[in-house]
C-alpha cells in the first residue's frame, strides 16, 4: 500500500509519530520517502538516532510548525500521503493558554488543508482526532472538533482533484506521554496514587492499534468519514489497583475541563453513523459522502437512532489482570505487582 509512496507526518516526533514511522519502515521497506515534520529540533535529533537516513534512506526530518503555511507547503512537495498528528493536547495547558491551542489545533489544521489542496501530488490525508472532541467541555476538545470539521468539509471543495480527507478518532492511548498509566507507574514509587474521581472511566487503545487504524483508514477511506474504533474501557480505580494495589488512593477531584466518562459518538451523531464491523464511521449528513449513499456503496448499516458510544456505558471493560498484562506488553516488560 505505501511502498513507493512519499509520506509526511506532522507532529512526527510524538509517541504516535515514532510508532507510525517504525511500523511503516517494517511493513513497507520500499517506501519512497517518509518525512517527519515537527517544530522541536532536539526531538528530531533524538529520533534520528533510531531512524537515521543512513540506515533508512527514505527518512527525512523537516523542522516546521503547522502554524506556518509556507513551510507546510514546502514540506509537501511530491508528498502523496499525509498523516496529521500535530496538536497541543494537554487539557490544563489548553485551558490556561487558549489561543495558543487554537493557533495550532484549528489554524494549523486549516493551513494543512489549504496546503494539501494546493499540492497536486497529495492523494489522501488522515487527521488524528480524540474522544474529547465529542460533546467537548474543554478547549482542547473544542479545538479538535473544529479541526475535525475542517478536514471533513475539505472534501466539499476538491473540485476535480484526486484527493480525499478523512479523520480517525480514538480514546486514550495506553502509555502515551502525559497519560494516566505512565503517571501512576511513576507515582507508585511514592506509595500514593491520586484518584481524580472514583467513578471515572476512559476508553483504551494501544499505540499499535492506533497506528494500524490510521493505516487502515489510508487504504479504505473514501473521504468524509470520521472513523471510530470499537475498543474497551477501563475504570480509573482498576488502573490504580493494577499498578499499585498497596498504594494509598486519595481522591483529589477532577481537573479543569475533565469529564467523568468520555464519549466518541454522541446520540446526536447516531443519525449519520454507520457500523463497519471493526469500526464505526460518522459521516456528513447529506451528499455523496452522506450515510445513505455510503451504505449503498459499502454494504454497511446505520446504527440505531439514539445510539451513543460512551466509556461508562461501553459493554467491554478491561479487568485488573488484563490491564496488568497490557502494561507488561505495551509499556514495561519488567512490570510486576
Amino acid at each position: 500500500m505505501l511502498n513507493n509512496k512519499s509520506i509526511l507526518i506532522t507532529g512526527g516526533t510524538g509517541s504516535f509519530g515514532k510508532a507510525f514511522v517504525r511500523t511503516v519502515l517494517e511493513r513497507y521497506p520500499d517506501v519512497k520517502r517518509l518525512v517527519v515534520f515537527s517544530r522541536d529540533e532536539l526531538k528530531q535529533f533524538e529520533m534520528e538516532q533510531e531512524f537515521s537516513p543512513q540506515e533508512f534512506p527514505a527518512m527525512r526530518y523537516f523542522i516546521g510548525d503547522v502554524r506556518d503555511y509556507s513551510r507546510l507547503r514546502r514540506a509537501l512537495e511530491q508528498i502523496e500521503v499525509v498523516v496529521h498528528a500535530a496538536a497541543l493536547k494537554q487539557v490544563p495547558a489548553a485551558e490556561y493558554n487558549p489561543f495558543e491551542c487554537i493557533k495550532t489545533n484549528i489554524l494549523g489544521a486549516q493551513n494543512l488543508v489549504e496546503a494539501c489542496l494546493d499540492t497536486p501530488t497529495v492523494r489522501v490525508v488522515a487527521a488524528l482526532s480524540t474522544d474529547k472532541a465529542a460533546a467537548p467541555i474543554n478547549l482542547y476538545g473544542a479545538t479538535k472538533l473544529c479541526s475535525d470539521k475542517l478536514f471533513i468539509a475539505a472534501n466539499n471543495i476538491l473540485g476535480g482533484r484526486n484527493l480525499r480527507f478523512t479523520v480517525v478518532r480514538y480514546g486514550n492511548v495506553m502509555g502515551s506521554r502525559g497519560s494516566v498509566i505512565p503517571f501512576f507507574l511513576e507515582k507508585r514509587k511514592t506509595g500514593v496514587l491520586p484518584i481524580t474521581d472514583p467513578a471515572m472511566t476512559r476508553f483504551n487503545i494501544t499505540l499499535q492499534e492506533g497506528v494500524d487504524m490510521v493505516l487502515w483508514s489510508i487504504e479504505n477511506s473514501r473521504g468524509g468519514e470520521l472513523f471510530v474504533p470499537k475498543i474497551p474501557s477501563y475504570r480509573i480505580l482498576d488502573v490504580a489497583e493494577a499498578i499499585g494495589p498497596e498504594c494509598e488512593k486519595p481522591v483529589t477531584g477532577i481537573r479543569p475541563g475533565e469529564k467523568i466518562h468520555e464519549e466518541m459518538i454522541t446520540s446526536s451523531d447516531s443519525f449519520n453513523t454507520v457500523d463497519l464491523g471493526r469500526y464505526f464511521a460518522i459521516l456528513p449528513t447529506t451528499g455523496k459522502h452522506g450515510p445513505v449513499h455510503y451504505c449503498d456503496q459499502n454494504g454497511c448499516k446505520m446504527v440505531t437512532p439514539g445510539f451513543a458510544y460512551n466509556s461508562g456505558s461501553n459493554p467491554d471493560f478491561l479487568t485488573v489482570e488484563q490491564l496488568r498484562e497490557l502494561i507488561r506488553i505495551n509499556i514495561d516488560s519488567s512490570f510486576t505487582v
